[in-house]
């Protein structure tokens, strides 16, 4: 998709810009061969796992194989082992994961539908008995810095035009990156922002859930984008904005989903300085002759949920309140959404949008309303803050928010720091830094 080069240094290096258009079962077949190649090509580069066959050649076999297939299924055994079929274009075949294999069994747990993994073995009566799982997963990446001291802000869900909308938190908030809030300390950091990063939900946006009525100030959706857009224009010209939708805005629902509605959004993109992106998008900033620049990948995060209750190790170390694990385990998948009921999605049939591709240096994201910052492999993980109280809404789904907190990254040093906003000053959140 589109990529576009901004001589502010930025480049939008994927956006999700294709028209709609009618599905049918061939788009969904395409789509899932698209993706099992792609994730093939991840896994033929992993070292343990040379010369994989098709399943349908493995059969009449005895000794060690090595295979790639996708996920179909997965279940405990009356034994305790574990039990996965694994699918490739030639057929099924089970894989045994033995209890005892201590390892190798705590790793299996990774294990989600649909996702394409490699497996080394020895097959025996027709079954695989697992000797090695290999996960797509991102490599090791080199920590890229910059020579300037720039810093870039990141915050999500806003929410603009809920009843409870933390409007002086983040007019304050406002008034920082202007250099006009906080004491001498963060003014400074104020001067030094190149970029703001908005991961999704920017509006509260109408009938997104049941009896939603109860929770909205402003009823008109253009209206809510029409007051976050005059925000948006007391921000100095100098910082970059960059927007990405999430499943509050005035977009379709399923994934990828394209920039926002321009008839819903208008004065937003009016502003010079605003960047309007899909969800997810990659963004590259401050490249230069002989610096590729930072990769910045965001992702809004509807997928967050399902892995945080149905991946069993991540539900019982917290689910939703670990949003680091879960997005240590996309990375390792390589892949935004792997399990198919874990969004909503449009299949491509030319491509999966929700592919991690390329590593990113940051990966943003929302959703949970909670603040996390961590690091897996040198690829700096950050889920953003909302900007709104907690509403009964967010209580049934268990969700306890961060809210009026900016996550800051220092360009050049890559040290990161929490920001929390009140209706009179700004403070240091070391409790949520990893």
């Amino acid at each position: 998709n589109n990529k576009i080069e901004d001589k502010n240094n930025i480049n939008i290096t994927f956006s999700y810009n294709k028209k709609p258009k009618q599905r049918n079962v061939r788009d969904f077949v395409s789509y899932f061969n698209k993706r099992y190649n792609q994730m093939k090509s991840f896994l033929l580069g992993r070292q343990g796992l040379r010369n994989p066959l098709s399943i349908k050649f493995i059969r009449d076999k005895t000794g060690e194989v090595s295979i790639i297939g996708v996920v179909y299924d997965k279940q405990i055994t009356r034994a305790g082992n574990l039990k996965v079929v694994i699918e490739d274009p030639t057929g099924f075949v089970n894989v045994i994961i033995n209890k005892n294999k201590k390892d190798l069994f705590e790793q299996s747990k990774e294990i989600v539908l649909d996702e394409v993994i490699g497996i080394k073995g020895v097959i025996k009566r027709g079954s695989i008995f697992a000797d090695n799982i290999i996960y797509p997963d991102i490599p090791i990446k080199e920590s890229k810095k910059i020579d300037d001291e720039i810093y870039a802000v990141f915050i999500s869900d806003i929410h603009m035009g809920s009843k409870v909308f933390l409007k002086k938190e983040f007019e304050n908030f406002i008034s920082w990156l202007g250099g006009n809030f906080g004491d001498d300390y963060y003014k400074d950091i104020a001067k030094k922002i190149g970029y703001v990063f908005v991961v999704g939900d920017l509006v509260e946006g109408i009938g997104v859930y049941p009896e939603q009525d109860k929770d909205i100030e402003i009823k008109d959706i253009e209206r809510q984008y029409s007051l976050l857009s005059d925000y948006f224009k007391k921000i100095p010209k100098h910082i970059k904005i960059i927007l990405s939708p999430g499943n509050h805005d005035a977009v379709r629902l399923s994934e990828p989903q394209p920039n926002l509605y321009k008839d819903f959004a208008k004065e937003l993109y009016n502003i010079e300085n605003v960047y309007i992106v899909s969800n997810p998008a990659m963004v590259n900033i401050q490249s230069k002759n002989n610096f590729p620049g930072i990769d910045v990948l965001l992702y809004h995060g509807s997928s967050f949920v399902y892995y945080a209750n149905n991946v069993e190790y991540i539900r019982k170390l917290g689910g939703q309140d670990r949003v680091d694990l879960i997005m240590k385990l996309l990375l390792k998948k390589r892949h935004l959404a792997p399990t198919h009921t874990s969004t909503l999605y449009i299949p491509d049939e030319t491509e999966d949008p929700l592919i991690i591709k390329k590593v990113p240096d940051i990966f943003a994201t929302g959703h949970i309303h909670r603040v996390n910052v961590s690091n897996y492999k040198n690829t700096l993980l950050l889920n953003c803050s909302c900007w709104l109280g907690m509403t009964d809404y967010q209580e049934r789904r268990g969700i306890i928010p961060h809210p009026a907190r900016a996550i800051v990254v220092n360009l050049k040093t890559r040290e990161t720091q929490i920001l929390k906003f009140s209706k009179d000053n700004i403070v240091l959140d070391k409790e949520n830094m990893k």
